[in-house]
């Protein structure tokens, strides 16, 4: 009897909670109290919903739910996605993203200042729009310009911006939260939003510059840890964090299905290895509910089919431009003849029937510097710049009839290599294109540096442009007085190609807005004269704000996604099937 009350005396002990279980108990209490409450932030281009602040998957599937159109809500921090998703099946979809936390105390700093840009805060309208301009161009939702302006001082979000030091110009940004400052975040959190770079950027590690400012920002301020969302796939981004000293974190985000994360849920399609030229073709034609067969992949040939009309298309090239058309852009001696016949101010030409000497340094003495040309190549392929001498002219000749049987000699004009994009009659857009450049680190050689800018153009364009290390850009490098070899000082600059083309490493700059009356309207007769509806009109000019120019070749399937954000694919479409404009 004594010990079967000794053993029930044990076990009413041990269900008492000790002072230390009690005192536990009510910090628990007291914490829960003071957990805010379904916490959302306007973050301008959509609605952060910070799932864990959240009582039920309900509650956060409403704002969700109640997206609008042209925004991109984000719930983050969902513990039980599965749970959300069944609340809204049809509407809802896992983001296939990874989410990545940087704990402040295994953070180090760089040890080489990255020097050729600065980090700064988006203070004016200009800024806004530059950053605007690079969210578009990274196929971003834009941030409303007075919503950047509003919280140019806030301490809760931060808009910033990477600015060429030389220059002036805004190459990257990125956005920043404060959770401490935002929810009174009892873990005090921070997070990292939006980080995009200006796909012409010749910099390195402007993503990092962007990165590490935000990582020590934070950390000044008391933040314990920066999470962040990166796509699965993004293998660039997901190094540069990693050797930011970024782990995985397990949770996930969940987004509503909308035309903007639309290829996020959609899957794979057979049209999506296509190139960007054609796949924003198809994109604008199935958002109208165009068919789209696609008949080769591999040679960016598709069908267009509405209504009863039917268009076949090899990327911006299509049934409506003739065979006739397609000769006189394609021959440069043609384009040419064309032209000047037109009443259209050209260069002077040679065509190369044989390679006699004399009349070759006769028309280099003529001239004094060429351009040396397949008579019917693309893309750059072939095409030697700004040769004085006739030994380079009869080089540049050898290596161009490697390409074509034919080669066309042009006197060289000193400018700005200018692309006029016109669609069905009308300047849809113009921008500067710039050759090749690398800029140093006082580390790498230029052979080097060329594999990295090539890498970071290929990424930013689909792999459609990089740099060929070739006879062009060996000679470039020999003439500028450097060896492959060689190591470029922090912050020099080196042109590495002559040609502007894009698929050879160049880069566009929009200069649309201010494109002079005389060049776009000399752009609107050379397509008349060359009979091509759609085309890219290239120009020679010293301003493209200013009347003087010559037209240096004519395209007649111009890349439409080279002008984005302007609506390029849109009027593409209006031409081609007019009764579903937009109006």
């Amino acid at each position: 009897m004594t010990t079967r009350l000794r053993n029930r005396s044990r076990i009413v002990r041990k269900q008492q909670p000790s002072f230390e279980q009690l005192q536990a108990a009510c910090l628990r209490e007291e914490n829960d109290r003071s957990q805010p409450q379904n916490v959302t932030v306007d973050c301008g281009w959509g609605t952060l919903i910070m799932g864990h602040t959240f009582s039920s998957a309900s509650l956060i599937a409403k704002p969700l739910l109640e997206e609008p159109a042209g925004q991109r809500h984000i719930a983050f921090y969902v513990d039980q996605p599965h749970v959300l998703l069944a609340k809204a099946p049809q509407s809802l979809f896992l983001d296939p993203s990874d989410t990545y936390r940087l704990w402040m105390t295994n953070y180090r700093p760089r040890q080489r200042v990255i020097s050729s840009i600065s980090v700064r805060r988006a203070t004016s309208s200009h800024d806004a729009e530059a950053l605007n301009t690079i969210l578009l161009k990274r196929g971003m939702v834009p941030i409303p310009v007075k919503h950047i302006l509003q919280h140019r001082r806030s301490k809760k979000l931060l808009y910033l911006v990477a600015v060429d030091r030389k220059s002036g110009e805004v190459v990257g940004t990125v956005m920043g939260l404060n959770h401490e400052k935002l929810f009174d975040d009892p873990d005090k959190g921070s997070s990292l939003w939006s980080l995009a770079v200006a796909p012409e950027c010749k910099h390195g590690a402007v993503g990092e510059a962007l990165a590490r400012y935000l990582v020590e920002y934070f950390q000044v301020r008391g933040c314990q840890f920066l999470d962040l969302s990166v796509l699965h796939d993004n293998s660039s981004a997901k190094a540069l964090y990693k050797k930011l000293g970024f782990e995985r974190l397990n949770t996930f985000a969940v987004k509503k299905k909308n035309a903007i994360n639309e290829k996020l849920f959609v899957g794979p399609q057979a049209c999506l290895t296509l190139n960007p030229y054609a796949q924003i073709i198809i994109d604008e034609a199935l958002a109208r509910g165009i068919e789209v067969v696609v008949d080769d992949a591999a040679a960016n040939l598709f069908t267009l089919r509405h209504g009863g009309r039917v268009i076949r298309c090899n990327e911006s090239l299509t049934d409506l431009t003739s065979a006739y058309a397609c000769k006189l852009c394609q021959n440069k001696w043609l384009t040419h003849k064309t032209l000047m016949r037109a009443g259209l101010k050209v260069p002077e030409v040679l065509l190369v029937e044989d390679d006699s000497t004399v009349q070759v340094q006769s028309f280099l003495d003529k001239v004094g510097s060429v351009v040396v040309k397949p008579l019917d190549a693309e893309q750059g392929q072939g095409i030697s710049v700004d040769l004085a001498t006739l030994d380079e002219v009869k080089t540049a000749i050898q290596y161009a009839k490697g390409v074509s049987s034919q080669v066309l000699l042009e006197s060289f004009h000193y400018g700005q290599d200018l692309r006029v994009l016109v669609i069905d009659d009308q300047v849809v857009a113009a921008a500067i294109r710039k050759p090749a450049e690398i800029m140093g680190d006082g580390v790498s050689t230029i052979k080097q540096l060329i594999d990295k800018q090539s890498r970071r153009r290929q990424a930013a364009t689909g792999g459609e442009s990089t740099i060929p290390i070739d006879q062009e850009t060996s000679r470039c490098i020999k003439q500028a007085g450097w060896t492959m070899d060689d190591v470029l000082l922090q912050g020099e600059v080196l042109q590495v190609r002559k040609t502007a083309n894009l698929h050879t490493g160049g880069t566009l700059h929009d200069v649309t807005e201010g494109l002079h009356p005389v060049i776009a309207q000399a752009a609107l007769e050379a397509t008349k004269a060359l009979g091509v509806p759609v085309a890219g009109i290239d120009f020679i000019v010293p301003d493209p704000e200013q009347p003087m120019y010559v037209i240096i070749e004519a395209n007649e399937r111009p890349g439409l996604a080279n002008h984005e954000p302007h609506p390029t694919a849109q009027r593409f479409v209006d031409m081609l099937f007019p009764m579903t404009k937009q109006h």
